[in-house]
């Protein structure tokens, strides 16, 4: 099974739509159910249709979301110690 990189489909699907499916599939040396699965999956995914081997499809508000959380998940935990620092230094003022 042979592999195309994201710059080729998406040029593909350029030129399917120029000059039909089955023309640019010829002229590629594609299947034109390829060269339909391409368009059909950029239609459906947009930008993040051809997102490579081994990743997964996120869609870029989810991508925003979790980024945000785990950034709040740091911010926690760093005021968590500032408040266990200050204990402790406020425990030692007091002797």
């Amino acid at each position: 099974m042979r592999e195309y990189d994201k710059d080729f489909k998406e040029e593909a699907i350029k030129l399917s739509c120029e000059i039909g499916p089955t023309a640019a599939a010829e002229k590629l040396g594609i299947p034109v159910t390829t060269l339909y699965t391409w368009r059909n999956n950029a239609k459906r995914y947009g930008v993040i249709a051809f997102v490579g081997s081994g990743h997964k499809r996120v869609d870029p508000k989810t991508a925003e979301i979790r980024a945000m959380e785990k950034k709040i998940k740091e911010l926690e935990a760093a005021n968590d110690i500032l408040k266990r620092a200050l204990g402790f230094f406020a425990g030692s003022q007091k002797k």
